[in-house]
């Protein structure tokens, strides 16, 4: 009989938790006696693990989001940490959020419990010396994207690269009819998903921008439909919010309280926040615009330090400016609805995009959670 092994595990969004609900019930199909605690969100506790602490407490975004909630979110890592020393787990893994997951794995590490990172932070886009910082962090990283492999073989730090899971379980030509019909969306009228992020931290500088440009959009195209999935009750409020503040009720919209995924399966094409659900539209094989909107103390130190030409994974993967972005400033309503119009009226770009998202889809499909699970136990042992 397999003996039982303890795993601290910690997501931080609402990404990072379906990434770790898959690994999770691949490594239980391999050691049913696994036990896993720490911080994650309903997906990993559906799958069994125990949250010592509610996700969404990590889940901010950028420099001044993450100062107002710094004493917080110390206070949640010096705890967790504190209970592992004293518990000392078989195992940490650190699913993304690297800003609150690497000091806790080095901490960890140095104390003699192995450590992985689940998701390499962007260092290929801006602060390239983390990759020095995660050396120090972890026994081993996996990471989603191919590019990434050699970047840390580069740099001497062990790696695995596994695919990404949403190409694992997004089917390769999703059915609309059926996903429409789930919704109870218009059959015959064009449907626009907006996707105004997951964090509240996102909502609070897009979802106003979002509104008014579904409305602007809307009276250029009368015979529209939008579809809003919204990852929690909190960010689901904050949205209804901006609706009424912008006086814009008269939008015709189905608000979703989860059913991204159908949601981006029925859309014609989609306004999205940089982010994951970049990934997700692109696996679906939805036209999009990528939008974003951070506090402008963020925004001037990220724009310092990046080193790529764009922000979205479906550009990055493309290595060109695939799919229009329009950033801070730039990403007004005016702007927004405007770049959506065009994307609908451009047939060709439209194919362009869909295209290159069937490559993408097929470069990324590599059985993610099986092999994470497989590098995860080869550390182990």
């Amino acid at each position: 009989m397999a003996r039982q092994l303890r795993v601290g595990m910690v997501a931080g969004e609402a990404s990072g938790d379906l990434l770790g609900a898959h690994l999770i019930g691949a490594l239980k199909q391999r050691w049913p006696a696994m036990q896993f605690a720490g911080i994650g969100g309903p997906r990993m506790s559906a799958e069994g693990l125990q949250s010592h602490f509610p996700m969404d407490k990590l889940s901010v975004r950028g420099y001044a989001e993450a100062l107002r909630h710094y004493r917080e979110i110390m206070r949640i890592r010096a705890n967790l940490a504190k209970g592992m020393l004293r518990d000392r787990p078989d195992l940490f893994i650190g699913v993304d959020s690297s800003d609150f997951n690497l000091g806790l794995e080095r901490k960890l590490k140095d104390a003699g419990i192995p450590t992985i990172h689940y998701v390499s932070p962007a260092v290929w886009a801006w602060r390239r010396w983390r990759v020095r910082r995660i050396a120090r962090s972890v026994n081993r990283i996996l990471v989603m994207y191919p590019f990434e492999e050699p970047l840390y073989r580069a740099a001497g730090v062990p790696v695995s690269y596994v695919g990404h899971p949403l190409a694992d379980v997004i089917p390769f030509d999703p059915p609309k009819e059926e996903a429409r019909a789930q919704l109870r969306l218009p059959s015959r009228k064009l449907i626009v998903a907006l996707l105004p992020g997951s964090r509240r931290s996102e909502l609070e500088y897009m979802a106003g921008a979002f509104v008014l440009a579904a409305h602007r959009f809307r009276q250029e195209i009368h015979d529209v439909h939008f579809v809003c999935p919204m990852v929690t009750r909190e960010t689901r409020e904050m949205f209804e919010r901006a609706i009424h503040e912008n006086q814009r009720t008269d939008l015709p919209l189905t608000l979703l309280f989860g059913h991204s995924h159908e949601a981006l399966a029925a859309a014609d094409i989609a306004l999205v926040a940089s982010g994951t659900a970049t990934l997700e539209t692109a696996l679906f094989k939805c036209p999009m615009v990528i939008a974003y909107r951070q506090s402008p103390i963020t925004w001037a130190l990220m724009r310092q330090m990046l080193y790529l030409p764009y922000v979205g994974m479906p550009n990055i993967l493309a290595g060109e400016r695939l799919v229009p972005e329009l950033l801070q400033d730039e990403a007004s309503p005016a702007n927004l609805a405007g770049a959506l119009l065009s994307l609908v009226r451009d047939t060709a770009a439209q194919r362009r995009q869909v295209e290159r998202f069937r490559e993408f889809h097929e470069l990324l499909r590599q059985n993610a959670a099986e092999k994470a699970a497989d590098a995860v136990l080869s550390v182990l042992k």
